[in-house]
Order: C-alpha cells, then structure tokens, then sequence
C-alpha cells in the first residue's frame, strides 16, 4: 500500500534512542509486501524480542486469511511491525474500531473476545498523525463478492437417495465439490487446504474463477467444522451445497463423496437434465 494515503498529518511520537531497525522475518507472512521491509524493535506491542514478535503474531496469521476487512494487515503490522521512521506511527481509532467491528465476530466463532491489549481507546483520535482507514474505498469497492460467515455447523449427510439430492440442489443456489486435506504447520496448528481446483455441480449466482477463495474462507472461518471434516490426514471429497443470503455464503448440506457411494454420481448425471418443481 501506499503509506502516505494513510496519514494524518500532526505530532508524531517520539522513540528515543531505544529501538533498532530489524528486517521483518520470514515467519511473519502477514507483513510481506505491504510497503517495507524493515520493522522497529521493541514494537508497538511491547514485544521486544523478535522471538517474543513471531509468537505473538502467529496467532493473528489466521485471520488475515479470513478477508475479515481490507485493511487488517495494515492494522496489526503497524503494531507487530511498525516501519522505521524517526517517530511510531500508531493506528487511527478509526482504523481499529473498523477492523474490530468487521473481524471481532470472526474471533468469536473460534471462541475467542477481541483482545484487551487491541483496546481501540488505546489509539490515537484522527487529527492526530496515525494511520486512517481508507473508509470511502471500503464502502465502496468496485465489485461486491459474497462474503462467509460464522454459521452453526451443517450435518455431514451419510445416508440419502439421488432424488433427495436433486431436491437439495433444486432448494439451494450452488453445489461445489472440493478435495479437503489438512497438515501441521511449523507452529503446530492445522492448516486446511483445497487440493483441486473446485468443480461446479450447480453455479447460481457464485462465479467459477472466485470460488475457490470464497470456499476456502468459509473453511478457515467456520474451522470447527472443517476439523469434524477432516479426521485424518488423508484426503477428504466432499459435496457443499448452499444458498447466497444477502451477500453472505451459508452452506446448508454436505455430502462426502465416496467412490463407492452411488448416489451422488447419479444425481450430478441426472442433474442436467432434471427440472425443479
């Protein structure tokens, strides 16, 4: 980004002769490519150990992931990472309250309150020189994309005819089949995978080039059942099929694809040519 669009103009903060200037590390993916490569050390945090900063971040890599606001790296980054210059530039209040407004319900699907040391009133007002959210360009992006939400977990179906598939897939607006694995990352959490390109059964309103992305934040956000999914490492074909509510993705059926199953294959044959009542 550039970080001159971000901001206000005002008295900065003075830092004294106690930090350094260190390169971002690798481990810290969220703060790659966002304008600069060198970070100040302690942070905005109080991490003053760069072992201390990549512990304390990794939990947030998650959420970046989740596409809860556009302007979430530049969030934690200032503070995880903030850009050597001669003064600290702090986060808006503006920004944080945005960011926690938009990705605080992301949290609480995983279990998890927006946290204290992430207090909005802990940021500066607008007037004075922090970062500000580009408010008008989120309000207003040139094209509006379905969004997933946290939603209670839908049942995986095991026992069900090709005909009740068809009134499923008549009663909702897209059916996507995935290839679902998951692996251990080097911090010891999951990390969930579409392995194949998705395959459309039933389009409705999704388009082909973006569901993969739009699926895939749906597994990462609804994780809980993601992790009911997968049970072993092994590879997992599943059926999702769902409907688009007011620009928000709900996933209502799932159905895993086993070779042996018939039913399934049946019902995508028939698809074609079936009319719903």
């Amino acid at each position: 980004f550039a970080l001159s669009g971000f901001l206000r103009v005002a008295t900065g903060f003075d830092i004294g002769l106690s930090t350094k200037c260190v390169v971002i590390p690798k481990e810290m993916d969220m703060c790659h490519k966002i304008g600069y490569s060198e970070m100040r050390l302690p942070n905005l945090m109080g991490h003053t150990s760069m072992e201390e900063v990549i512990l304390k971040s990794t939990t947030w890599q998650h959420l970046t992931h989740m596409d809860c606001h556009p302007h979430l790296r530049t969030f934690l980054c200032s503070l995880f990472a903030p850009i050597c210059l001669d003064t600290f530039i702090h986060p808006c209040r503006s920004m944080c309250v945005a960011v926690r407004d938009s990705c605080a319900p992301m949290l609480a699907c995983h279990g998890h309150p927006w946290p204290d040391s992430l207090d909005c009133d802990r940021f500066p007002a607008d007037e004075d020189m922090c970062l500000a959210s580009l408010t008008k360009e989120y309000k207003n992006p040139h094209k509006v994309l379905p969004k997933a939400a946290c939603q209670p977990c839908p049942a995986v179906e095991e026992f069900f005819t090709h005909r009740r598939v068809l009134e499923v897939f008549c009663d909702n607006d897209f059916a996507v089949k995935v290839k679902l694995s998951k692996k251990r990352t080097v911090f010891g959490d999951h990390e969930y995978n579409i392995e194949c390109q998705v395959e459309f059964l039933t389009q409705g309103s999704l388009l082909p080039y973006e569901t993969q992305s739009m699926i895939q934040q749906w597994l990462l956000i609804n994780e809980n059942c993601t992790q009911r999914m997968i049970p072993a490492h092994r590879p997992v074909v599943y059926l999702l099929v769902g409907n688009i509510e007011e620009g928000v993705i709900l996933v209502n059926q799932v159905y895993r694809w086993q070779r042996r199953d018939l039913q399934l294959t049946l019902a995508t044959q028939k698809w074609r040519y079936h009319k719903c009542l």
